[in-house]
């Protein structure tokens, strides 16, 4: 399979340099021609300086070989803080993005969902249904933990204070 194979990897989302808009493509040498007769047209300028920047990151691996714990740890401090709440925590791994379910306190379809939490406890999430074709819905959403421990405890306060006040 690898010689039919493109291999798409993100500095954001794989080196926890959300934001940047850099990542990088890796496939056989007859799949890498053609893919650059379409990037050139797709992508017009890039920046230079985050490329060198990376660049130089990679020379040393304790910058992206501990991401895995750093991680982890988050996803397991922001789980720990969800466990007032009656969301249903979905295994999570190889991502900062924790789904939960919700199936059991609400029968709101997940994008109505989504924006009651964002307006009433101003907390954001994605609806899962979103990345179906057919918007199917689960009733799951997908909260984001790659943020700073602050930012989570607050986000887990507010959760639970709004399945507190709904559920009276």
């Amino acid at each position: 399979m690898a010689e039919r194979s493109f291999v798409v990897f993100s500095f954001g989302k794989t080196y926890h340099n959300t934001g940047w808009k850099m990542g990088y493509c890796l496939a056989p040498a007859h799949l890498m021609a053609e893919f650059r007769k379409a990037h050139q047209f797709i992508v017009f300028s890039a920046n230079t300086p985050i490329q060198y920047a990376f660049a130089e990151m990679l020379k040393d691996s304790d910058h992206y070989l501990m991401l895995r714990e750093f991680y982890q740890e988050k996803r397991d401090y922001f789980n720990r803080l969800l466990d007032q709440t009656p969301l249903a925590l979905n295994p999570a791994s190889g991502s900062y993005f924790q789904c939960a379910g919700y199936q059991t306190f609400s029968e709101e379809n997940d994008f109505d969902f989504a924006v009651r939490l964002t307006k009433e406890a101003g907390v954001a999430s994605i609806p899962v249904s979103s990345f179906y074709h057919h918007a199917l819905d689960y009733k799951i959403l997908r909260f984001c933990f790659a943020k700073e421990k602050e930012t989570l405890e607050k986000a887990a306060e507010r959760l639970t204070g709004f399945f507190k006040k709904e559920s009276r």
